[in-house]
């Protein structure tokens, strides 16, 4: 599996969602309970600002994954992060240097596989995030689902819940799409959507 031309693939998908986001989208309730639009691009801005940290031995301090800044346009903040992501994961050797993820503890760091694997299924599933919240299509190819649903099977079911970084697994119909038995085992209802205003 390429696992960079994967990862890059999924950037453009949340991309081309987080490019149809207006203003007045912004403080829409998320599936993510903890956040707004507002916050969850701000998120993604982030991460993606810190995974380019770590790709380049740079990733320890909390700031990097802290600062991200959506300014007055969202979309371009997005852009410009998505682009240093996936020149720090193009360099040599990336895929077997190690990326510190203090998120997830002091000290903690995996192989740059494993990172951008989660950096993938973080922005497949943050798609759909975007894309329910404001009414978009959400449509991966299938082989980025496949890939997916391959790494969120690795996500253990240790420390989920209210607070983390997923909820726990929900029941999906064993004859489910793809897409949908994805995000319940993320924890996310394939059937939410945003409360009327």
């Amino acid at each position: 599996m390429d696992i960079r031309r994967l990862d890059r693939q999924a950037l453009l998908l949340t991309g081309e969602v987080v490019s149809r986001v207006k203003a007045d989208h912004l403080m829409l309730a998320t599936p993510c309970a903890d956040w707004t639009l507002y916050g969850l691009l701000r998120h993604l801005v982030s991460q993606n600002e810190g995974l380019a940290a770590s790709a380049r031995g740079a990733g320890e301090p909390w700031a990097v994954w802290r600062d991200g800044d959506l300014g007055d346009d969202p979309a371009g903040a997005y852009e410009a992060s998505a682009d240093d992501v996936t020149a720090a994961f193009a360099e040599d050797e990336v895929l077997e240097r190690l990326f510190a993820l203090p998120e997830v503890g002091e000290g903690f760091a995996v192989p740059g596989r494993t990172a951008i694997g989660f950096h993938l299924l973080d922005y497949v599933v943050h798609a759909w995030d975007v894309a329910v919240t404001i009414g978009a299509p959400w449509e991966p190819a299938a082989e980025l689902t496949t890939a997916a649903l391959r790494v969120a099977t690795l996500v253990p079911d240790e420390g989920r819940g209210a607070g983390a970084a997923f909820r726990r697994r929900i029941t999906a119909a064993d004859d489910a799409p793809q897409g949908d038995r994805l995000l319940a085992l993320l924890g996310r209802d394939p059937s939410w959507r945003p409360e009327p205003c």
